[in-house]
């Protein structure tokens, strides 16, 4: 008869539960695999796959009773750590859909909502269809696979049993400031072309008081702003290369890998 002792369950319980709870908690939390298509019965099994192959190459875990509080302290820590690192790539996605929504109100498609089957809330058309190209163009890119390795370097340099250190959390908090800029610049160039036809259409009303502009100036703005969208996303690739690089530099950067 196999007979266990308390400290042999508890190094197992400890070894698989701990890192399981972080993967889970980036999984949750992370955009693609954490929104609301993939269902939370599927981000379980994989985050128990994930673990199962993860865990006889991760440095050695504390052995720690399971229902000490020293236990609990440390499953906090770990779904502090995975939800960190998730939320930080929800940030990137983020930032196209802020991009999307500063040009629908520039060129009076603002109206124009859709409800995003990610997230579940009403978002602008151009700003969902920009989610949806750069979730494209990340899975492409493999950068779900950066994400991983980055986790994989999480457990050696933010191991298991360490304080959590508090420059991880003043990165996250100055990178919410980068979101609105790099939203920004995608939007600055059809933004700026919609404000000098808006120019012109009221030098137009000055000129002539008896052109309705609401008539006129809304349908040819709406026009010319989906043209000019058009045209600005022939350089959404090198737009996509350099934010993403940022964030995944962001990423490495809370991870503190190298």
């Amino acid at each position: 008869m196999l007979e266990l002792s308390s400290a042999q369950i508890a190094g197992w319980i400890s070894a698989f539960l701990l890192p399981l709870f972080r993967i889970a908690a980036l999984l949750m939390v992370m955009p693609i695999i954490g929104t609301q298509l993939v269902p939370q019965r599927v981000r379980l099994y994989m985050a128990l796959a994930i673990t199962l192959m993860l865990v006889p190459v991760l440095p050695a875990m504390p052995q720690v009773d399971a229902l000490s509080l020293r236990s609990i302290i440390l499953i906090a820590e770990q779904v502090l750590i995975g939800a960190m690192l998730g939320f930080s790539l929800q940030l990137f996605f983020h930032i196209f859909v802020f991009a999307g929504q500063f040009i629908s109100m520039q060129m009076g498609l603002g109206f124009a909502s859709m409800m995003d089957p990610a997230t579940g809330v009403s978002v602008p058309v151009l700003g969902q269809f920009l989610l949806t190209l750069v979730t494209l163009l990340f899975l492409a890119m493999n950068g779900h696979l950066v994400v991983f390795e980055v986790l994989v370097e999480s457990f050696v340099t933010l191991p298991v049993g360490q304080s959590l250190d508090i420059s991880s959390f003043a990165i996250l908090a100055g990178r919410l400031s980068w979101v609105m800029g790099a939203a920004l610049l995608l939007a600055i160039p059809a933004v700026s072309a919609l404000l000098v036809i808006n120019i012109a259409f009221g030098v137009m009303t000055r000129a002539a008081p008896q052109l309705n502009i609401f008539t006129i100036g809304f349908p040819l703005t709406l026009i010319m702003g989906l043209i000019i969208f058009w045209m600005s996303t022939a350089d959404i690739l090198a737009q996509y290369h350099n934010i993403a690089t940022d964030a995944l530099f962001m990423l490495r950067g809370l991870a503190q890998a190298q």
